[in-house]
């Protein structure tokens, strides 16, 4: 018997989400009694009201933070015990799919059927991946002299913050909390005004799955209240943060001001992708190098926003790439065939045209794209774009755009390509096209990125760590070693003789 496939517009007119913060287990009001409208970036409509925390409400979610930790009932609790009620937590988001994948959606533009096949499952999978890595943990012992024994142990931190973006609300919520409850800490999770609702889900079904009271709190509000509170609180332990480069540096700057608390940045990037004229398969690259611009709308922290091209085949493959572009379905986020949706709000739009903009003025040309589409939807809408005639010296090739804008720029011989990939502030990710598996290596080893992909690109697991270098940030979110960021040394030593 075959089900009928979801109504997805018919489901979005009917859904009421809860907009309160969730502290100490249930759902509370903003101390203040204030809220703010949430609104969709599919159309502008108000999905809910939600909860506008601030100082006030960090500090209840702090300190209930801080009870349970102390308490012991989740830091102490015995590693199956841990383990049981996290694969749980993961069953339960799986199971809650659909409202998840339609609130995400609603939140960020994003297409449906990315919500349904990647977002969910991916937090899902993350939050699984780490509950298997709970008992799997070992400490060690140092080699000293035989009359003594030296034991190194690893802790959990304490209480831990943890502020996401708006771009992948729920995939990056799970990055850092599932780690983080994991190794035994207590979390606080401000998420980006424009996206509350799943990270609401999360903290609900969390507690459902039977995670003790205080230990996952969701405070939602604005960066310069809840987030700029978070980040000075002298009872916050650590700091795990995503978002742009100038909001990094008031998190270390809080932490300075504060308790020093240990930070961990992911500040996005300017990702090259590096073509080289013998690159296996020129069809199969420019349709892989499309995807990983206009994927999601191009907001990506490592979307490969510069096309490093060889010169002798540059036009042909950027006009290759447009065409790729020019192909994407562009459209409803709510319609499963979708593959671009809308820019979150009219900011980012803004800043998206007034860089499309900025290049032609720097003498960059228009190759596709470029402009407003489909504003009978609602919503901010940007036609997958290609910049031409660029070089490496214009803001378009070396600011994040954080849209769906690809910039090429041609190269001479690996030399200059190696160059042109280094010469970035950013240091997040890179993708190498060609069939010479020493070149592949020489030029992997030589970029100055977190991740290099190779004949393909922002193919990604759990089990591999991501995070970047330069100005992209430091710290590693998935794999052991997110453990490593949430988690504290210690050493105890015991006097044999």
């Amino acid at each position: 018997m075959s089900v009928a496939a979801p109504n997805w517009r018919e489901r979005a007119s009917v859904i009421r989400p809860d907009g309160r913060a969730w502290i100490d287990g249930r759902p509370v009001n903003a101390a203040s009694g204030a809220t703010f409208e949430d609104c969709s970036a599919i159309d502008g409509r108000a999905i809910t009201a939600v909860a506008a925390g601030d100082a006030a409400d960090v500090d209840v979610a702090v300190a209930a933070a801080r009870r349970a930790f102390e308490s012991g009932d989740w830091s102490r609790a015995p590693l199956r015990e841990r383990k049981r009620v996290l694969r749980r937590f993961a069953e339960l988001v799986a199971q809650q799919r659909d409202e998840l994948a339609l609130l995400e959606t609603l939140d960020v533009g994003k297409p449906i059927r990315e919500s349904l096949a990647v977002d969910v499952p991916g937090a899902a999978r993350c939050i699984e991946w780490f509950a298997e890595t709970v008992d799997k943990q070992y400490g060690e012992i140092a080699p000293t002299d035989p009359g003594s024994i030296a034991l190194i142990t690893r802790e959990p931190l304490g209480v831990v913050g943890a502020v996401v973006p708006w771009n992948y609300p729920l995939i990056i919520s799970a990055w850092k909390i599932a780690p983080a409850l994991a190794a035994g800490n207590s979390v606080v999770l401000k998420p980006a005004e424009q996206s509350p609702l799943t990270a609401l889900v999360l903290a609900r079904l969390a507690t459902e799955a039977g995670l003790p009271d205080g230990v996952l709190n969701v405070v939602p509000g604005f960066g310069p209240t809840a987030g700029a509170a978070l980040g000075r609180h002298l009872d916050v332990d650590k700091i795990a943060f995503t978002g742009s480069g100038e909001v990094g540096r008031h998190f270390l700057a809080y932490a300075g001001e504060s308790n020093m608390k240990s930070v961990s940045l992911e500040c996005g990037g300017k990702s090259p992708q590096v073509i080289f004229a013998d690159a296996p398969d020129l069809d199969a690259a420019a349709a892989c190098v499309a995807l990983g611009i206009f994927y999601n709308q191009g907001e990506t922290c490592n979307a490969g926003s510069r096309l490093l091209v060889d010169h002798r085949i540059a036009d042909d493959f950027t006009a290759a790439v447009a065409r790729e572009g020019e192909a994407l379905q562009l459209g409803d986020p709510l319609d499963p065939t979708t593959a671009v949706g809308a820019l979150v709000d009219r900011d980012q739009f803004e800043r998206v045209s007034r860089y499309v903009q900025l290049g032609i003025t720097e003498g960059a040309h228009v190759v596709s794209g470029g402009a407003r589409v489909r504003e009978d939807l609602g919503g901010y809408y940007f036609a997958p774009t290609v910049l031409a005639g660029a070089t490496n010296a214009m803001r378009v090739a070396r600011e994040e755009i954080f849209g769906p804008v690809l910039v090429s720029i041609p190269f001479s011989d690996e030399a200059e390509a190696v160059a042109l990939a280094n010469d970035s502030e950013f240091g997040l990710a890179a993708g190498v096209w060609t069939a010479d598996l020493r070149r592949a290596h020489r030029v992997a080893a030589a970029l100055r990125v977190g991740t290099v992909w190779v004949n393909t690109f922002d193919a990604s697991d759990v089990t591999t760590p991501f995070g970047g270098m330069k100005r992209s940030g430091f710290g590693r979110d998935r794999s052991v070693h997110a453990l490593e960021e949430y988690s504290q040394l210690k050493t105890t030593w015991l006097d044999l003789h």
